[in-house]
């Protein structure tokens, strides 16, 4: 037997959950892209004499592979060039205060404050505010060669090599990015289907997982559609499915509150539905279903036969079809007046003063004591500071043990390696690691980028392993900055925001039920969008509570008592969707009184968990016609205020 750690040396819970790394899949098309995107400048360079020109395009690329996260086509063209037109004028105006002092650190303070804003309006925003800064950074941290054109231009360049390596494949592969991606929710539903009855937590696993699939479905679908221009039929088509897929995962908590199994052919029909999506098959679908006996079954077979109907039919009406879901948030066009208003919001000028406040003090403290290649502070404290990814204290600790361990690698590379030509085999070994590492974790990621960095700031100055020390000393300088002044110094960072955003979504249960089978009842679209809605937002709720867990304690620890009232709330909105699809297929709808009485519970239960810090004293006496459609949904209000009633 293995011998058990003594309690003193047992790491604590959020530590581990920091150095977890993160299961993925290996992306080798995005390897090879960064392979060649980041070594053919450099050897271009080489070339030509000019190996200073030749770094400065592969830093450009480097910005590119970062950028590169997209899967749809079309998608990727915004999401790679925009970052680049902005990281263009990041380093014309950083190489313009090169050497200015206190002009220096005004500039890349206001530079700072307007990266943070405009992060918060969307992912491709977010890219372009974290490049621009980054590339100001280097502007004003480093002596720029030639005109002042010349720099914007080859890191630009560097980067459009990363999109137009990625867009070879359009002629080739277009659409298949989308069609992988609906066929994997396809699947989804029938691992789903097959974990109706097979355990609680593996039907709850099921359905995140689910849910999951099918945000980032209609992410890149809905996405690829509002960039297409007029109505391609073949997107039109993928939104059909997607759109008929939905009645089955919905039918899903309806049989697993049943307690009843379902046939093996019920999940086998959802794959053979999923082979059909993704090899693009159109013709007779023949699915083999046993025949139904009660109203979930009837439900589940229901929607099965429809989805078979949809996959299967060669057109679709362009017209036809409702963008019930509405565009995804992450990837939403925004108006300008919408972008203004999101960019100008409290929350953006938060982010915003944080970033700059950062930034200025390490610029002021690099001003004022001699600090070798002081820019790396900056760019530390940019990439640690960033709102959407993550924990500001989870990054800053992965910054500083990646940079350790990615030090130890280019301590190898610098002092064994010769420069010059031999730095185009080492560059083709090391860039692919950054996106075959990249979603492993952020930790893994700085692991990768910094002997790459270190490699290519050596070719820029010569200093070999004299920059290791200072590159450590600065990432470390940054993350210290990052942790008082973005961090300790902001109330906000030492609570979670998962009790708010649970007392939301059981706010929207409330209003989804009253939408559902009140007296006020609202079109079937609406409540598709309502409820899609809902469990897009639990999917953030465990996204947040996830990232909440890596927290330090007190806040890690007070993240961890909400689990059991998440889980509640994610069944209660698993049982009011059932509710409805029961009513759908011949169930009696509930009075209107039951109707009130249940929205008025949600409410309390809502209000009790907003108010609270941990958990919140609320009444459990709940009462109701046995019998009802909506009891289930009754007995999952009441597990969820006895969770929160303290022991």
């Amino acid at each position: 037997m293995p011998r058990e750690l003594p309690i003193g040396l047992t790491p604590p819970d959020w530590l581990v959950r920091n150095l977890r790394s993160q299961p993925a899949p290996v992306n080798r098309p995005a390897m090879i892209r960064a392979a060649v995107a980041m070594t053919l400048p450099l050897a271009i360079g080489l070339a030509v004499d000019r190996p200073f020109y030749g770094a400065l395009a592969s830093m450009g690329a480097l910005n590119g592979v970062i950028s590169d996260t997209a899967a749809a086509y079309r998608v990727r063209i915004p999401t790679i060039a925009i970052p680049q037109l902005f990281g263009a004028a990041g380093i014309t105006l950083g190489a313009l205060v090169f050497g200015r002092g206190w002009i220096a650190v005004a500039v890349l303070t206001g530079v700072a404050l307007v990266s943070g804003m405009i992060s918060t309006i969307g992912a491709v925003a977010s890219a372009a505010g974290l490049v621009l800064l980054l590339t100001c950074v280097v502007g004003a941290g480093l002596p720029m060669p030639g005109e002042w054109w010349l720099a914007p231009l080859l890191m630009s360049g560097g980067g459009l090599l990363v999109l137009a390596l990625a867009l070879l494949a359009w002629p080739l592969r277009s659409g298949v990015p989308e069609r992988t991606a609906v066929a994997d929710t396809y699947r989804k539903a029938a691992d789903l289907l097959t974990a109706v009855c097979g355990g609680t937590q593996a039907y709850d696993d099921a359905r995140h997982a689910v849910t999951q699939s099918l945000n980032q479905s209609y992410d890149i679908v809905l996405a690829h559609r509002a960039r297409h221009h007029g109505r391609s039929p073949e997107l039109s088509r993928l939104l059909a499915q997607l759109n008929a897929i939905t009645p089955v995962v919905e039918a899903a908590p309806a049989a697993h509150l049943s307690g009843t199994p379902l046939p093996p052919e019920v999940p086998e029909a959802a794959r053979h539905l999923a082979s059909a999506v993704a090899t693009g098959y159109t013709g007779p679908i023949g699915l083999e279903l046993p025949a139904s006996a009660t109203e979930t079954a009837r439900a589940v077979d229901h929607a099965l036969r429809h989805a078979a109907e949809v996959v299967a039919g060669p057109d679709v009406d362009p017209r036809g079809i409702d963008d019930r879901l509405g565009r995804p948030a992450a990837l939403r066009i925004r108006t300008a007046r919408a972008a203004r208003n999101v960019a100008l919001s409290a929350a953006s000028w938060r982010y915003g003063l944080r970033l700059a406040l950062c930034i200025g003090l390490a610029q002021t403290l690099v001003s004022i004591i001699p600090v070798p290649r002081s820019y790396w502070v900056a760019l530390t404290i940019t990439f640690v500071l960033k709102p959407d990814f993550g924990s500001v204290f989870s990054r800053a600790l992965l910054r500083a043990l990646g940079t350790v361990a990615g030090l130890v690698i280019a301590a190898a590379v610098l002092s064994q390696v010769p420069r010059g030509w031999w730095d185009v085999p080492v560059m083709l070994v090391l860039a692919p690691l950054i996106p075959g590492l990249t979603p492993r974790g952020y930790g893994y990621q700085t692991a990768a980028i910094t002997p790459v960095i270190l490699l290519l700031s050596d070719v820029l100055n010569r200093q070999g392993t004299g920059l290791l020390l200072p590159r450590l000393a600065d990432s470390l300088l940054g993350c210290a900055i990052a942790l008082v002044a973005g961090y300790l110094l902001w109330p906000e960072s030492w609570h979670t925001r998962v009790g708010d955003r649970l007392a939301g979504a059981v706010d929207d249960t409330a209003r989804y039920v009253e939408a559902a089978f009140g007296p006020t009842a609202v079109d079937p679209s609406a409540r598709a969008r309502m409820r899609r809605r809902l469990y897009r937002d639990l999917s953030a709720i465990r996204t947040e509570f996830q990232r909440a867990l890596t927290e330090p304690p007190p806040t890690g620890r007070r993240a961890a008592a909400w689990w059991p009232l998440v889980v509640a709330v994610e069944r209660i909105v698993d049982a009011t969707t059932a509710a409805g699809v029961r009513v759908r297929h011949g169930a009696a709808p509930p009075s209107a009184a039951e109707v009130t009485q249940v929205a008025l519970q949600l409410r309390e239960l809502a209000e009790g968990v907003r108010e609270a810090e941990t958990l919140y004293e609320v009444r459990t006496d709940l009462t109701g016609p046995s019998g009802s459609v909506l009891e289930p949904l009754r007995q999952e209000v009441g597990t969820a205020r006895a969770i929160a009633s303290p022991r």
